[in-house]
């Protein structure tokens, strides 16, 4: 609860809320985009379900090829192109953690 005196900018309860809907891996996968895409973000701001592509985070087909090969690394879990659900599976952030925790190795 806020002190009544405290102005309310409202960035702190929107963090929190972000927080509270986050998995521990996919708070985990969002400190790997953030470290290895170089992004100018906290991790804690990548919400689960926006678009990581676009709109969302903004990200690239070369972002894709990087983010793909940090994943096999950290995770065992290989993307593959030719895979008929990858557009999925980089749809978002759950998406992707949820194929990661499905076919991780790591």
């Amino acid at each position: 609860m806020r002190d009544e005196e405290t102005p309310y900018t409202g960035e702190c309860l929107f963090e929190e809320v972000i927080a509270a809907d986050v998995t521990p891996l996919e708070s985990e996968v969002a400190g790997l985009i953030v470290e290895t895409l170089d992004l100018k973000i906290e991790p804690a701001h990548i919400e689960p379900e926006a678009p990581l592509f676009g709109t969302g985070l903004g990200l690239d087909s070369i972002d894709a090829l990087e983010l793909s090969l940090a994943i096999s690394r950290a995770y065992g879990y290989r993307l593959r192109s030719d895979d008929p659900h990858i557009t999925e599976t980089f749809s978002s952030l759950r998406a992707l953690c949820s194929a990661i925790a499905r076919s991780r190795t790591k």
